[in-house]
């Protein structure tokens, strides 16, 4: 199961995202690139931003939300559904297909976190959600893409897997230490008693 789970770690994911993007604009296609860029930027901002509001906020959630077992969306999760129906979108421009990309492969992502024991359902279902409506954003905004040369976009994309597979980046740290500060400064996060807050 690490072995498929680390296909969307973020030391995977990162430079593949920013080297199709660079594909796309090396063939010419700079709008494609952009889009393509600040679409994934916005769906991995909005998971980072789920994952602080409930890492900091969860106590003042109350104890109702604690039996959802929601406490960090499922970054891999988001952002394989996020990169693969992304893929096929840009090859193919037909939304229901690079949804149902997206959420294949989100869903084979996610069953590895679960059977990791790195998250929850509820976490992998949100984070696979969040990616689909990433997915679901790119195909409305990118248009018809031109004639691509898919060769070396294939080539490039084996080569960055084939280099930075198994390796970890510590994001997951630095978010929980970023939870805890905006547990700390947000209002909305504040309890009664602020002492009862480890």
């Amino acid at each position: 199961m690490q072995f498929l789970t680390d296909f969307a770690d973020q030391a995977v994911v990162l430079p593949l995202v920013l080297a199709l993007g660079l594909m796309l604009a090396v063939q010419g296609w700079w709008f494609g690139a952009i889009v393509w860029l600040s679409t994934i930027a916005a769906t991995f901002a909005a998971v980072l931003a789920l994952k602080l509001i409930f890492l900091g906020c969860a106590q003042a959630f109350g104890p109702d939300f604690a039996m959802w077992h929601l406490q960090s969306p499922s970054g891999h999760a988001a952002a394989a559904t996020m990169l693969a129906g992304g893929i096929v979108c840009l090859i193919t421009a037909r939304a229901p297909l690079a949804i149902a990309g997206g959420l294949a492969i989100g869903t084979i992502i996610g069953i590895t976190r679960l059977a990791l024991q790195v998250h929850s359902v509820a976490e992998v279902a949100l984070g696979v959600v969040v990616g689909l409506i990433g997915v679901a954003s790119l195909a409305r905004m990118i248009g018809q893409p031109p004639k691509l040369r898919l060769a070396p976009m294939a080539a490039v994309v084996v080569a960055i897997v084939g280099l930075f597979h198994g390796l970890h980046l510590p994001a997951e740290t630095a978010i929980r230490d970023g939870a805890l500060q905006a547990g700390i400064i947000a209002p909305f996060c504040r309890l009664d008693d602020p002492q009862a807050r480890p």
